[in-house]
């Protein structure tokens, strides 16, 4: 894709109980090992989806590493992803705290752009995404 400039994005999900990728490293390592190994032809951002922020909250330490991340696609239920998988249907989830946590998210990183939704998310999530970014936005520009 870099050849070709095209951007380039990673997304990464992470594991329900240690907040890693299975195969192990933190969402720190990772990314930090990404950019490394592939030098100018590093992606041009980093993702987080098919995770519950419940997941992926704990794996978001400071350093300027977090600057990379600017997409979030959160499922809407906070059950393990095996347990989702093993249910036969897509899990609601609360789509108000979803929203609320967002919106905790977009004023805690505003240099994260891209949100939306991944399993089990629709249009109720979407909208209180929406309506929680918009406001952590407004609130930050008049602070």
């Amino acid at each position: 894709a870099a050849r070709l400039d095209l951007p380039v994005c990673i997304s990464f999900t992470l594991d329900s109980e240690t907040s890693r990728l299975k195969s192990g490293p933190t969402l720190r390592e990772a990314i930090e090992t990404t950019d490394h190994e592939a030098g100018d032809a590093k992606p041009d951002f980093y993702g987080i989806n098919c995770s519950h922020p419940f997941e992926f909250l704990p794996a978001l330490e400071a350093g300027d590493w977090i600057r990379r991340i600017r997409m979030i696609r959160p499922n809407a239920s906070a059950k393990d992803k095996v347990e989702l998988c093993q249910i036969g249907h897509l899990e609601e989830g609360d789509p108000e705290e979803l929203g609320r946590l967002m919106g905790e998210l977009a004023s805690r990183y505003p240099h994260i752009d891209i949100w939306g939704g991944c399993c089990g998310t629709w249009e109720k999530h979407l909208e209180q995404i929406v309506r929680q970014v918009k406001l952590a936005r407004r609130t930050e520009s008049t602070t």
